[in-house]
């Protein structure tokens, strides 16, 4: 392992997860800033309560790249720098680290779904698709995104410690980066447990669209 060129992968993986694209995104099209309304959270499910699609999709799309990239720039090329499974696990958490902490935003950032999913389909695409599935499955049913990333995040690890072998493999520094990642979207999500368990939790589709134009 060359740990010059590990440290630098991760400090540039946690840079582009610091990227609040919910904020950027909105700034551009002229929306209010996702964290003066609806959860205050900076993610893409918070901008949809704007009522601009186009500005939650493309949220969505972004927040998951940032994920999705450094992973497979490691996979891809990572083996020319001396850097192995280890160092794919490290980048993956440095860019979900970054989401929630973003050094460019005082390090208040989202939740972290979107990034999470992106680093899961760079680890590898059946995973991804698989724990996709599961939040998706979860919010037609129940139409709680909140309650569907937290599914989500459950079954993650143990798609990939059960999996198909043949599609994946199970590698100690990923698995355990994929727990740490699962551990702190349940952190993450402790106030909407909160109200999924009061039963006020809101659904999709169900909140009052907030202001379209920025102060």
């Amino acid at each position: 392992m060359n740990y010059a060129y590990l440290a630098g992968a991760v400090l540039l993986a946690y840079l582009i997860g610091s990227l609040s694209f919910a904020v950027i995104v909105s700034q551009l099209m002229g929306l209010n800033d996702p964290r003066s309304y609806g959860s205050k959270n900076p993610g893409a499910t918070n901008v949809l309560r704007s009522g601009n699609k186009v500005a939650a999709a493309v949220t969505l799309l972004l927040d998951g790249l940032k994920g999705w990239l450094p992973v497979v720039l490691v996979k891809w090329y990572g083996a020319d720098y001396g850097l192995g499974e280890g160092a794919v696990a490290a980048v993956g958490l440095a860019a979900f680290l970054g989401h929630l902490y973003p050094v460019f935003f005082r390090f208040k950032g989202g939740k972290g779904v979107a990034t999470a999913a992106g680093v899961l389909l760079g680890i590898s695409w059946l995973l991804g698709l698989a724990t996709l599935g599961t939040w998706l499955i979860v919010v037609y049913f129940s139409r709680y995104s909140s309650l569907a990333s937290l599914a989500a995040a459950v079954f993650a690890p143990l798609y990939y410690l059960f999996g198909d072998r043949a599609a994946w493999y199970v590698d100690k520094s990923i698995l355990l980066v994929l727990f740490v990642i699962s551990a702190l979207l349940v952190y993450r999500h402790r106030e909407n447990i909160n109200k999924l368990i009061k039963g006020t939790e809101s659904k999709l589709g169900a909140s009052k669209p907030a202001a379209k134009t920025g102060k």
